[in-house]
């Protein structure tokens, strides 16, 4: 297996830009932390300024096309290993105990989004298509479940292109805002904050980003937890909607569309498994007193490189958001995407409030 020399020289420069804005956005996090706030830790958390960063200068300074290859690159590839490189930070018990807590809820939040859409286009005109795009987006796993949806049910580009906009904007919003709602609303409990960011915002990567936020800001690794294996576990349910959805859309066609469930499973997602799994191990292999320090050292440096990678994801998602774009698009799509945004905020609240009344 040969090296491609030439696609390493094309991405390098996007990931290196990626590393600066992540980097200097660390820098920010401290100096309002110690000169401006005089707190141990600022108010504004490094992932948090890392994409706003990018959406400032991405729009001021358009990025160079060669950048972009690298962006796209940090956006898709290193994003997943930060993500995978969560898993470090999980025993099994914990994946089993907040994994059997998550699917009830994730399920009624899947069903209450799908319900909403069905009933808004009958008042916003937009496309079926559209609207599938947008319901399995804010459902299930964002802009991952809307490319993989398209084909199953013939939407055009522009249609893919609106959805991804859609659940980009308000998945942004989502991630800025709901970690600190939910410390408010859920007064401070890493259980019930870690599965309402899990159910309640859309895109992987902004799930980490906010389980981070919160984790950062809060104090609460157990949160971020609790938000990552929620919402991988909710991103396995491609695996059911999408099926789901090319018989919804074509059985009253006369052809249907091929998909593959291997083409769509997040395999990162064993990845992740595959993490935790290297932790329990470990934990079990080096206990004497030579090799226990070394592996600590490994395991935190694992951790702290998931922090990076994941800053480094947002601040190519800054980067590389068109805020003209955006705005170029019509509100009609936008007015489904916040409402069904609000919608699945408002299930998962009441969806966590009475199961952990009931179970917890």
């Amino acid at each position: 297996m040969s090296i491609n020399f030439q696609y390493l020289k094309s991405i390098t420069p996007g990931i290196i830009l990626a590393l600066v804005f992540c980097l200097f956005s660390q820098g920010i996090n401290n100096l309002l932390a110690i000169e401006i706030f005089g707190t141990p830790k600022s108010p504004i958390s490094t992932v948090l300024i890392a994409i706003l960063l990018g959406i400032l200068m991405g729009n001021a300074f358009t990025p160079r096309p060669g950048m972009m290859i690298g962006l796209d690159f940090t956006q898709q590839y290193i994003l997943k290993l930060g993500i995978i490189f969560l898993g470090i930070r999980l025993s099994f018990e914990e994946l089993i105990k907040f994994g059997s807590i998550a699917i009830p809820l994730i399920i009624i939040c899947i069903v209450g989004v799908l319900i909403l859409v069905k009933l808004l286009i009958k008042k916003v005109p937009i496309s079926s298509k559209m609207s599938y795009l947008i319901a399995i987006g804010t459902s299930v796993c964002g802009a991952t479940a809307i490319v993989a949806t398209a084909p199953v049910i013939n939407a055009k580009k522009s249609e893919v292109a609106y959805a991804i906009a859609n659940i980009t904007l308000f998945g942004v919003i989502a991630m800025i805002v709901y970690p600190y709602f939910a410390e408010w609303y859920f007064y401070g409990e890493p259980i019930m904050a870690g599965l309402f960011l899990g159910t309640a915002i859309h895109e992987t990567s902004q799930v980490a980003a906010a389980g981070l936020i919160y984790d950062q800001q809060f104090n609460s690794p157990e949160t971020l937890n609790i938000a990552t294996v929620t919402k991988l576990i909710r991103n396995t349910f491609l695996v059911i909607m999408i099926p789901l959805f090319a018989y919804l859309y074509n059985r009253n066609e006369t052809k249907t569309k091929n998909y593959s469930l291997l083409n769509i499973f997040p395999y990162f997602v064993l990845g992740f498994i595959g993490m935790i799994i290297f932790r329990n191990i470990g934990d079990q292999l080096f206990l004497s007193e030579s090799s226990q320090p070394i592996w600590q050292n490994s395991v935190f440096m694992i951790k702290d490189s998931a922090k990076v990678f994941l800053s480094m994801a947002m601040a190519a998602v800054g980067l590389s958001t068109n805020l003209k774009d955006l705005k170029s698009m019509g509100y009609k799509p936008f007015v489904v995407g916040f409402i069904a945004m609000i919608t699945v905020g408002l299930v998962s609240i009441i969806s966590i409030k009475l199961f952990t009344k009931l179970f917890l």
